[in-house]
């Protein structure tokens, strides 16, 4: 992810506004892409807006591809109602606020982890590694590139993922943890090619046959891969120390057995 700075509102710097009416795509050079209401530059940045309450994200003008319309269709409420004055034919645009979700506890974010792991057949750690890269388990992170949530789901690949509220952090790992699955299988399971893909974006891996020489996406993947065989090292650690423990434990006495003894006028005592 290209780093980037925030700009205040500083008069000199704004050089020159160039508005966008409706929802268009930033198209990055990475191959992600970012859905925005308006645009303008400042300075070297493109700040675009993401929408009503949504706030902005500033992004390197060098780092921006191309602008193309969104031509998703908009998602209307049943509940919606149409405005009586505005005739059938014409299309009716809803923005709709999204509630901000309650953050999980720590305990509870493991569960969802765990649960969704076994979905998908991925190793629970290895979800908690890329969320640690990518949010550092901020459930409500969102980088200079616009990505959002746990696992840093870019708006449009959340949309295709079905991810309404990449800010709910169940969602997001559901969404992130399918999209890990995809890839892993779209590179049959070398899981360097799958975690460069999902920093850096598949064109990129396809473009290099690999890893992008890309300091960032480097290091990125080899920051999961340092994370995940810490986690299993100290697995193995510790399951060799409870096994060496219970190994020189003497063991229990054995309590002794009673002889059975009869009662004169009573019949033995059938054994069992």
């Amino acid at each position: 992810m290209v780093s980037s700075k925030k700009f205040g509102f500083v008069l000199g710097l704004l050089l020159l506004a160039l508005p966008a009416f409706g929802a268009d795509l930033a198209i990055l050079r990475n191959g992600f892409s970012i859905r925005h209401e308006r645009r303008e530059t400042v300075g070297s940045m493109t700040r675009l807006y993401l929408g009503t309450d949504k706030g902005y994200v500033d992004i390197a003008t060098d780092q921006i591809e191309r602008f193309d319309k969104d031509v998703s269709p908009a998602v209307v409420p049943a509940s919606a109602a149409v405005p009586a004055l505005v005739p059938a034919s014409v299309p009716v645009l809803a923005s709709v606020r999204q509630a901000k979700p309650q953050p999980l506890k720590p305990q509870e974010l493991n569960e969802v982890i765990n649960n969704i792991s076994d979905r998908h057949h991925i190793d629970p750690d290895f979800i908690s590694s890329v969320i640690h890269a990518e949010s550092g388990f901020n459930q409500h992170a969102i980088s200079p590139k616009g990505a959002q949530g746990l696992m840093q789901l870019m708006p449009g690949t959340a949309s295709k993922l079905g991810v309404s509220n990449a800010f709910d952090p169940r969602a997001n790992v559901e969404g992130g943890t399918k999209y890990l699955t995809e890839l892993l299988e779209r590179y049959n399971f070398d899981v360097i090619k799958a975690l460069a893909a999902y920093n850096a974006g598949p064109l990129r891996v396809q473009q290099y046959g690999g890893v992008p020489p890309y300091r960032e996406t480097q290091a990125y993947v080899a920051s999961i891969v340092r994370d995940y065989n810490r986690k299993k090292i100290a697995q193995r650690k510790a399951a060799a120390a409870f096994a060496k423990t219970n190994r020189s434990k003497k063991p229990a006495p054995q309590p002794a057995i009673a002889k059975q003894v009869s009662v004169p006028g009573l019949p033995p005592q059938a054994s069992r």
